[in-house]
């Protein structure tokens, strides 16, 4: 099978000399590259690139029949999206110039170092890659579709904002790079870290570690594992969760408390695809795609000096933000209706009638803890129900609604009046005021009268002279 093949699309190697394949085909694999395909007869290249998926094509310069140049130039001409390197025995200035000048992605000289000529191949992959993500998710963008909803079948939502996350995580799942998921604490990180696991297919497992408060040699033991004799009480060998999540994916949840000391060794682990167990001396190769996961903000972070630039920039090549609940209230209902059905059949209850007033009284609630949040509120009320109809005190008292919270804490406070030429006088500004809790309340003069902090009779005395009635 492909699935455990990187990159997802196939890299031709194209030379008359069967040796130097071999020995680049070698090297590459050594680096975790192993979607290869070799040719050494130039005529073979376009009946090669036209049965299979290739996606990047490393050329030599001067071959019998077909020279690197004549091949580049029909490659870019048929296929304009496939990527190409030239790979010379020559360091020709003029013909360099040439080849990019074609399309060419980048120009080699074998006899450089072999490292120059891998990282030249790297990056040559990720910008392929970059490619045809982009490409996808324009796709998907433009006809709104998903291909694998099964995969976000543990995510209750109808939003718009969340399907578009969706249809971004479609488009990059067949990416290696890392992913970085931002979102406040309880609104399904974890959730949509498993959506991407499945959306890729892995083979392996999906393994997660909380980093949050993990000193230097805790996270280096727990990611790295070790040998034995590593340190005191190290017994026996221990395998980490790098190889524990071997074809599938790592989750590293709270990334932003990482200390210093470790960021460092997670940058040296994406950037070299590697890493050595303590007390070992032999490098083993990163074979899980990593994810991670933080509810701060690493940018302002990295700013302040808290967090390292350059692991910064490396983690967000791919990058989604989880809206809070307060920004997606649509999903009130759909939740509310899955956490009750959930609550019911764990604690061997019927699901109970939901009192009229409960989704208007959620709907003016700002969910602090987001979607946990209300999972635990649900939870809680299923647990002391005894009626046919679900109890609206327990929702009142867990939601504070003597002091409701009406403006979201993730924007700034402008002056009320600030956008008006003119002030409202206070007759006016209390009219509109009711008029607009009445709107919250969806008509519920009760709840509206708790969002003014006023009694319900002196609700109705206000409604009444607005309106004009005696």
């Amino acid at each position: 099978m492909t699935n455990n093949r990187y990159p997802g699309f196939g890299v031709l190697l194209v030379d008359d000399e069967a040796p130097f394949l071999r020995s680049l085909s070698i090297a590459l694999e050594r680096q975790g590259i192993n979607h290869l395909y070799r040719c050494t007869d130039s005529r073979e290249v376009m009946a090669t690139i036209a049965r299979e998926p290739i996606g990047l094509v490393l050329l030599d310069l001067t071959m019998p029949h077909l020279s690197g140049e004549e091949l580049l130039a029909r490659i870019k001409e048929e296929h304009p999206d496939i990527g190409a390197i030239i790979i010379s025995g020559l360091n020709q200035l003029e013909t360099a110039v040439n080849c990019i000048r074609l399309g060419a992605y980048d120009y080699f000289v074998k006899t450089m170092e072999e490292d120059r000529l891998i990282g030249g191949i790297r990056r040559a992959i990720q910008a392929q890659e970059m490619r045809q993500e982009n490409q996808e998710m324009r796709r998907r963008f433009l006809t709104d579709t998903l291909e694998k909803p099964e995969a976000f079948a543990d995510i209750v939502t109808q939003d718009k904002t969340m399907r578009s996350v969706f249809q971004y995580l479609e488009a990059i799942a067949v990416s290696r790079q890392p992913v970085l998921i931002c979102g406040e604490s309880g609104v399904g990180k974890e959730l949509i870290a498993r959506a991407i696991h499945r959306l890729g297919d892995a083979q392996g497992p999906m393994v997660s570690v909380n980093v949050a408060g993990l000193d230097d040699n805790v996270f280096a033991d727990t990611l790295f594992g070790h040998h034995r004799g590593a340190f005191t009480g190290a017994d026996r060998a221990r395998a980490g969760m790098i190889e524990q999540a071997a074809g599938g994916t790592l989750f590293l949840d709270e990334i932003g408390d990482l200390s210093q000391a470790s960021q460092v060794k997670l940058l040296r682990l994406l950037q070299e695809g590697e890493y050595y167990p303590l007390g070992s001396d032999r490098p083993k190769r990163l074979r899980a795609r990593i994810v991670v996961a933080t509810h701060q903000d690493l940018a302002r972070k990295q700013q302040d000096g808290g967090f390292r630039k350059d692991l910064y920039y490396r983690l967000r090549i791919h990058q989604v933000e989880i809206p809070p609940l307060r920004r997606r209230k649509g999903d009130l209902p759909l939740l509310l209706a899955h956490f009750l059905a959930e609550a019911a059949e764990e604690l061997g209850k019927s699901v109970p009638t939901l009192p009229r007033e409960l989704p208007v009284l959620l709907a003016n609630y700002e969910f602090p803890g987001n979607v946990r949040e209300l999972r635990a509120l649900v939870f809680d009320a299923m647990s002391r129900h005894r009626s046919h109809m679900l109890s609206m005190e327990v929702f009142r008292q867990a939601l504070g609604q003597d002091n409701p919270t009406l403006v979201p804490q993730d924007e700034p406070e402008q002056p009320l009046f600030s956008q008006l030429d003119t002030l409202p006088t206070l007759q006016q500004a209390g009219e509109l005021l009711v008029a607009e809790a009445m709107r919250r309340a969806q008509g519920n003069q009760s709840l509206a009268a708790r969002l003014l902090g006023i009694s319900q009779p002196a609700l109705s005395k206000r409604l009444k002279k607005n309106t004009g009635e005696d």
